[in-house]
């Protein structure tokens, strides 16, 4: 049995799988399996094999990878136009009943060529109506037909879709004008609309697939393979079998014998292909059916079991432990860690309820490799593994007496042992065969335990990693949470710090708005001594100008006052810039720093005690100028010294 790799679209052998796409290029959907014609052929019941299905467990679907759309019960090979003439006259009398009870005119669904077509008027209607009407429809309305097609064969809107699409699959069913010579006549995309549904294969409905009309009609009526990857003309005229025969559709190049599904999977253990008719079955399937079974052997006569195929088309049987030494031999390499657990997990299922000693060890090998692999080990180590195990498989077949490969390792030395029928053999001999079987054993034994060694070493060494790991991270976390307290106490001392120099600018504020009000008073009053009348004319001219002398002066002091003071403002301000930017960096500051910081407060205490006493300075000297001016005596000799003095403390103040 050959393996399946290297498959082409256009020509297949027939020791080769399915022809199934390994690319998929051009946005072309490869879920092309749907309704089968025959989806279980009569077959099945023809013969009684030797199974083992009480062993072998079911597979969970019926073919994981061949999408089908829609159940099968509603899509047998009845569905063609011969067979289902009766139940389209039934639904066609049907759907007159209830037009003639509504009093509506069969011609009801006949609109006007402007109306936009439906698909269940492409279903109905009559082949050259429908061809007509699309003759006159945009490619923009034809395209949303399809369209909806697709939406409704993909079944994403659940089980309303799948209602539909059986409602429009019986439609077509039913109608018996459906022949090639009428198709001939219809519209393009009304040959795809009605393929698509028949098939149940939206791939029909796809931009990028290109079929002449011809194909088209041919695959409507089962004359020709709907896999688009296929092509083949059915029914095929190299097989004269009863399932190429009698089964309506089905291809016997790369669809199942049970299910009539196909699918794109190549270099895989998940199709069986016949020695003897090169027809495909699922491994899925043939389990489900009980088509592998344990058998006498085919390539010796000594009696012995193995596990074996039965063919549902040809009823011959097939060996299977060579076929899937050929398929890893020729296919395992290129797999990936997925591919090789599937193909494992196959081979596993396939050689469960084996009898046969190989059988069982290469089950036994599997169920390993599963399991190793599901632990980490590489794709790579359990591929060479395989292929050393089949290596040693041959082996010892070719160390057994007439190459025989149905029985142990071990029969020909207890055979000898005991005396039995067979080949004699000599002491030496029979103790040499049995070092050779103790020391393999032993040698696998010692490997198996060396690796199981090796893991665990690798185990401990990950789990301490892991521990010192946790006790870093544990150390750092501790650090960062010290070092935010930290900074969590620095940020608090420095928005103290703020708030206090903040109050310290309003008190400033205060002042300075003190001292303008004060200057505002004293102008008023110098003016209003200024507007008062004179009791002695000589004084007039020299009042006026020692008050106006006087006011200047005052007027002076206080603007020096406010500039004094919004220059200690300004101070203020940037000192405030420099705590801020004492913030950003009081992180990396040490208690130096700290101690530096305390002492320039206490500095900044000093000089606003000294503003304190500017302001009182500045304060008493208003006053006695007022009390001169309330006086209306004094001259600019008078009121020297106070401005001498406010001048002085002013430079102090500085």
């Amino acid at each position: 049995m050959g393996t399946s790799s290297n498959a082409s679209f256009h020509q297949q052998q027939p020791p080769m799988p399915p022809p199934r796409q390994q690319s998929r290029g051009n946005g072309l959907q490869t879920s092309l399996s749907l309704v089968s014609s025959d989806a279980c052929g009569g077959s099945a019941d023809n013969h009684e094999p030797a199974s083992n299905t009480e062993h072998i467990r079911e597979s969970p679907s019926e073919s994981a990878s061949s999408h089908e759309t829609w159940p099968d019960e509603n899509n047998r090979g009845e569905g063609t136009m011969e067979n289902s003439g009766e139940h389209g006259k039934k639904a066609l009398d049907k759907e007159k009943v209830i037009e003639e009870e509504n009093n509506e005119p069969a011609v009801i669904r006949r609109v006007s060529s402007s109306d936009k077509i439906t698909l269940l008027d492409v279903v109905r209607e009559k082949i050259e109506i429908i061809a007509e009407r699309m003759n006159s429809q945009s490619e923009e309305l034809l395209e949303s037909l399809k369209t909806e097609l697709r939406t409704i064969l993909e079944g994403t809107g659940g089980p309303q879709n799948r209602e539909d699409i059986m409602i429009l699959q019986k439609l077509v069913h039913g109608r018996t004008d459906l022949t090639a010579n009428s198709l001939v006549r219809a519209h393009r995309v009304q040959l795809e609309i009605l393929v698509a549904i028949n098939t149940g294969i939206q791939a029909f409905l796809h931009p990028n697939v290109s079929l002449s009309q011809l194909c088209l009609i041919e695959i409507f009526s089962f004359k020709r393979c709907r896999n688009i990857a296929c092509q083949n003309a059915l029914p095929a005229d190299d097989c004269s079998c009863e399932i190429c025969r009698s089964r309506n559709g089905y291809c016997n190049l790369c669809m199942c014998t049970i299910c009539s599904k196909f699918d794109f999977d190549v270099n895989t253990c998940r199709w069986i292909g016949c020695d003897v008719c090169a027809h495909w079955t699922h491994t899925d399937c043939a389990i489900r059916f009980g088509l592998i079974s344990t058998g006498p052997g085919l390539k010796n006569g000594t009696g012995g079991s193995e596990m074996l195929f039965r063919c549902q088309a040809c009823n011959r049987t097939s060996e299977l432990l060579g076929w899937v030494k050929d398929v890893f031999q020729h296919c395992a390499p290129g797999w990936d860690r997925d591919a090789l657990m599937r193909e494992l997990d196959f081979v596993a299922r396939i050689f469960r309820g084996s009898e046969d000693p190989r059988g069982r060890k290469l089950y036994w090998k599997c169920q390993d490799l599963l399991d190793r692999m599901k632990n980490g080990i590489v794709e790579s180590t359990s591929c060479k593994s395989l292929l050393l195990f089949f290596q040693e498989l041959e082996m010892e077949s070719a160390k057994k007496p007439g190459g025989s490969a149905a029985s142990d390792g071990t029969d020909d030395v207890s055979a000898a042992a005991t005396g039995s029928t067979g080949p004699t053999m000599a002491p030496g001999e029979a103790c040499r065969r049995i070092a050779e079987v103790v020391g393999e054993a032993v040698r696998k034994m010692e490997a198996v335990g060396e690796e199981k060694s090796r893991a665990l070493k690798r185990a401990r060494s990950s789990v301490e990693v892991c521990e010192r790991e946790l006790a870093d991270k544990e150390r750092e976390a501790s650090e960062l949470r010290s070092e935010r307290q930290r900074q969590r106490r620095q940020v608090e001392e420095l928005e103290a710090i703020v708030r206090l120099k903040q109050a310290e600018a309003d008190m400033f504020r205060v002042k300075a708005g003190e001292a303008r009000r004060e200057a505002e008073r004293l102008r008023q009053v110098a003016s209003a001594s200024i507007r008062g009348p004179s009791s002695e004319g000589e004084r007039g001219p020299r009042e006026e100008e020692s008050a106006e002398g006087y006011l200047r002066m005052r007027l002076t002091e206080a603007e020096a006052e406010k500039r004094y003071i919004m220059e200690r403002m300004r101070l203020q301000e940037n000192g405030s810039s420099s705590l801020r930017l004492l913030m950003n960096n009081s992180v990396s500051e040490s208690g130096a720093q700290q101690q530096q910081q305390q002492h320039q407060q206490q500095q900044q205490m000093l000089m606003l005690c000294k503003i304190q006493d500017l302001l009182k300075n500045v304060y008493g000297g208003a006053a006695s100028g007022s009390k001169v001016e309330g006086q209306q005596q004094g001259s600019v000799a008078e009121t020297a010294p106070p401005s001498s003095s406010f001048g002085n403390n002013t430079m102090k103040g500085m």
